[in-house]
């Protein structure tokens, strides 16, 4: 029987070629994407436009739907896939050999969506409500058909804000002090694999963890039962919040999560931020400490792990503070928070890779849709990743 992720129950994941495909030379149909007809084969063997063709809904009706829905969603995210991050491409793509197999249906014998078309696809069809919710959920359904595939029992959640810049007078965008622009103010969780599990574009003057619940939660919701049998959380000290800890707590995560600096906490590890009697040594000196803790808007006391840095040439130490339900040694919760460095890394891969900071639509939906869409090429190539790994 066909395994639900496209794989037989013994064997590996195959995939089969269109056999009127042919590669030829000849400069007037030359392409440089061909790498891309390798995804669309992964595409159809785990099924993933399928699903977008599932839940998006199609509002238009006579003549402008000469291509189909999925037809145009695969040319969306497969363009940005292959770095063109918008629709001003749209014209020259459509010609290009790679992309019309790549759409497929009238696409293959003529030619995929102009501009105008693509335009009004991404504006108006999937701007709909409705479809910006399918678009948000369909990261997530990706993964869990690979994890179908290579089952893990354990997750790691990492959950982190960026900046897009902003230009003009695009609906949403406000000026944002830390980051010193103008900018939309997206929130992403990634897991351990680096996927893009679930992200939401936000205004730009918000709070970092402003709308955490609505992002977390429904990737949670995910996980709850089945094969996971232990869940983790790590988030900078912008998600220092009460109500995040005991949402996590309920859910039965375990997470460190970065706190800033106060008077109390520092009366702790006092005895730790005495300078070290003697001649400096010359490489870093770590210190840490554990102890339990309650600030005023908490509903009880929580552990605090302490790290302290020494540093050669430095007046005063380096201190940070990490609250935390893990039964770990301090020294090894450290470098569990450290390792959420990680998630920025991802995030700077989307800047750079599918350039997901390209939202130039006036409208702050029609940006949200473009985020969603960035975001799915980013979870197209995890999926790949995942079947060559």
């Amino acid at each position: 029987m066909a395994h639900p992720a496209g794989e037989a129950e013994t064997g590996d994941l195959r995939v089969d070629f269109d056999r009127r495909l042919r590669l030829e030379f000849h400069g007037s149909r030359i392409t440089s994407d061909a790498g891309l007809l390798a995804f669309r084969e992964l595409d159809d063997a785990l099924g993933l436009t399928g699903m977008a063709g599932d839940a998006l809904a199609d509002s238009r009706t006579g003549r402008n739907s000469r291509h189909s829905l999925m037809a145009q969603f695969r040319q969306s995210v497969f363009g940005r896939l292959a770095g063109y991050e918008d629709v001003n491409d749209a014209d020259r793509l459509g010609v290009d050999p790679a992309m019309r197999w790549i759409v497929g249906g009238q696409a293959v014998m003529g030619q995929a969506a102009s501009t105008s078309q693509m335009g009004r696809f991404e504006t108006e069809v999937l701007a709909k409500e409705a479809n910006v919710t399918a678009l948000a959920d369909l990261s997530g359904r990706w993964i869990d058909v690979v994890h179908a595939g290579r089952p893990t029992n354990v997750v790691v959640l990492d959950m982190d804000s960026s900046v897009s810049p902003t230009h003009g007078e695009q609906e949403g965008t406000a000026y944002n002090g830390h980051f010193g622009c103008t900018c939309y103010h997206p929130l992403f969780v990634f897991n351990q694999f680096g996927d893009l599990e679930r992200c939401s574009l936000r205004s730009g003057n918000v709070h970092s963890a402003d709308g955490w619940r609505d992002v977390l939660e429904p990737v949670v919701a995910r996980y709850r039962g089945g094969a996971i049998k232990r869940r983790f959380f790590r988030g900078d000290a912008a998600f220092a919040l009460p109500d995040l800890y005991d949402f996590l707590e309920a859910e039965g995560y375990n997470y460190a999560i970065r706190l800033k600096a106060n008077p109390a906490l520092q009366r702790q590890i006092a005895h730790l931020l005495k300078r070290p009697v003697g001649r400096p040594p010359s490489h870093v000196r770590r210190l840490y400490a554990s102890f339990r803790y309650q600030a005023g808007s908490w509903s009880r006391k929580r552990r605090v792990v302490a790290k302290v840095e020494w540093h050669p040439g430095e007046l005063y130490p380096r201190v940070g503070f990490i609250v935390t339900n893990l039964a770990r040694g301090a020294d090894r919760v450290v470098v569990f928070y450290n390792q959420r460095g990680t998630a920025e890394q991802y995030i700077k891969e989307g800047k750079n890779a599918v350039k997901w900071t390209r939202l130039s639509c006036r409208t702050m939906r029609g940006n949200a849709v473009r985020l969603q869409l960035h975001a799915l090429a980013v979870s197209g190539i995890s999926c790949a990743g995942w079947h060559n790994g």
